[in-house]
């Protein structure tokens, strides 16, 4: 069997995690576009091809990059209900009630399409660049394996999701492979948002029909607040590594505890500790474990809560937190799970511009409702709030949710050399300190870096216990040394769906190559001209 290679590239790439929609940011780049256009034309295709894990009723996240290194973040975060009464004792997970968040995806792309237009000489326009999805949508493509996967994975639970098995199944039962799905309902709103802009789907007609749907279907929102919603242009976090730089979004993102993982692992020589060894992954997750109680304790929105991000990115808190980590020694990992399912996207164009790109519906199928005669599936990203009065990301009118999601940027003398990101909610951390590791400190090529062995700690959708999940194309005696070291592990099947779906995308300070890769685990590709 040939190996799995990653895609290269000196005059642009995109990578995501379905074939199709990566060849429509392609074809983007062929025309002479940029990284930013290249991107919205790929997660656009995605909001088709991929309804399980993304859409227009979901919320997005961009790092942007231009040829200089300036780099910018857009956090696209749709906001709780003006009016949130009435929730109590469990938010529920499903149903319209869980979508009591408005979506800030469309937001969150148009700004990223005004900073290509005036920053960056970007000259597509808006309804060009959602043309293909369009057509997927009306004229159909092959189902892909993850939606399939992920429609028989919930067939038993079809009962909370009404919306979904009658409009996404085929004569009653999970399509076929090769079977083609088309979503005329979905073509004409995007007809509508292609010819309108993306505002209107906060405050033009769209926004109305949306606002209608939502109020039948028994959420929350309202139009006031759709037109409330704006995606967020701010600075990127950053923390020290290995001479370099890795960025990630503002709270209320885990992009801090993902540098906070990785400013743990900037502590200790990786380059003495052989790759894939017990002593490399069990310096991983005890990383991931100091960085998620700093997450759980305070990660929320900063508008609403105090997030003392300065004093957690320090040299100081990282320092003390990395002298606590015991090589011989687990510490003990009883604590809550998020869930969370999206999709990665990572651009680079000729000129040396870069995008990386997160989207989401939550959970897979996000809260289960199509909004009225749209096609669209609203989600459900409002069952990450809390009840708890005294939780950091307690629900409240207008307040944003705590987010998995955290696209990242490395960045070296001040150019961009890696992008990457990853589905997976809990595991988006884990799974990125495992493939920046390989990349930066073990050198890899990015498939291989992507194909490798990973783990996940915690609850997962298809195991209750809070073990560790190895794949088990880990070696026995490396298994055999961790169970030694205090950690309870479940094996799981190698190149198992549940361990996320990564992309990377190299780039060569000197010479301007791209190399790259998207998880062998999906359905992805990266390609480049």
């Amino acid at each position: 069997m040939t190996p799995l290679a990653s895609a290269r590239s000196s005059r642009g790439m995109v990578t995501s995690p379905h074939t199709v929609a990566t060849q429509c940011g392609v074809a983007v780049l062929a025309q002479g576009g940029n990284a930013i256009e290249a991107a919205i034309a790929t997660v656009m295709a995605l909001c088709v091809t991929y309804p399980h894990f993304c859409g227009l009723g979901g919320d997005a996240f961009l790092l942007v990059s231009d040829a200089k290194g300036k780099v910018q973040t857009l956090s696209g975060i749709g906001q709780a209900a003006a009016d949130v009464r009435g929730y109590r004792g469990a938010l529920p997970l499903r149903g319209p009630r869980s979508a009591l968040t408005s979506a800030g995806a469309v937001d969150a792309l148009g700004q990223a399409l005004a900073i290509s237009q005036t920053e960056w000489a970007g000259g597509k326009r808006w309804g060009e660049l959602l043309a293909p999805a369009i057509a997927l949508a009306r004229d159909g493509f092959d189902i892909s394996a993850s939606e399939r996967f992920w429609l028989d994975f919930r067939l038993a639970d079809a009962a909370t999701l009404p919306d979904i098995y009658p409009h996404y199944l085929h004569a009653g039962r999970v399509p076929p492979a090769g079977f083609v799905r088309k979503q005329p309902a979905l073509a004409r709103t995007l007809e509508t948002l292609a010819a309108r802009g993306p505002r209107d789907f906060y405050e033009g007609a769209l926004a109305q029909t949306l606002a209608a749907g939502l109020r039948a279907a028994g959420s929350p929102l309202t139009a006031k607040d759709l037109a409330l919603t704006r995606a967020r242009n701010e600075p990127p976090l950053c923390v020290p590594y290995r001479g370099g730089e890795l960025l990630a979004h503002q709270p209320p993102t885990q992009g801090l505890t993902t540098l906070q993982i990785m400013g743990l692992l900037e502590r200790f020589d990786l380059a003495a500790i052989p790759h894939g060894s017990a002593d490399h992954y069990h310096l991983l997750v005890e990383a991931v474990k100091l960085a998620f109680l700093d997450r759980n304790r305070y990660v929320a929105d900063a508008d609403f809560a105090s997030v003392p991000v300065d004093r957690l990115l320090s040299p100081a808190h990282l320092d003390a937190g990395a002298q606590t980590i015991r090589m011989g020694q687990a510490l003990p990992w009883p604590h809550a799970y998020q869930h969370g399912d999206t999709v990665y996207v990572g651009a680079a164009d000729a000129r040396g511009n870069s995008v990386s790109l997160l989207a989401t519906v939550y959970f897979d199928w996000g809260s289960g409702v199509r909004v009225g005669d749209t096609g669209m599936l609203w989600h459900n990203r409002g069952a990450a709030f809390s009840l708890d009065p005294a939780h950091p990301n307690v629900l409240a009118p207008g307040k944003r949710p705590f987010h998995t999601l955290n696209p990242g940027m490395y960045r070296k003398d001040g150019r961009v050399q890696l992008l990457y990101g990853t589905q997976g909610a809990d595991g988006q951390p884990q799974t990125l300190a495992a493939v920046l590791t390989r990349l930066i400190d073990y050198g890899m090529d990015p498939m291989a870096a992507l194909a490798a062995p990973r783990f996940l700690l915690g609850k997962t959708f298809s195991d209750s216990t809070d073990s560790l999940k190895l794949e088990d194309a880990v070696p026995a005696e490396v298994v055999t040394e961790l169970r030694q070291r205090g950690h309870a592990i479940s094996l799981i099947a190698a190149s198992n769906p549940l361990m996320g779906h990564p992309g990377a995308i190299a780039i060569d300070p000197v010479t301007g190559h791209m190399t790259g890769a998207h998880d062998p685990r999906s359905d992805g590709l990266a390609a480049g001209l």
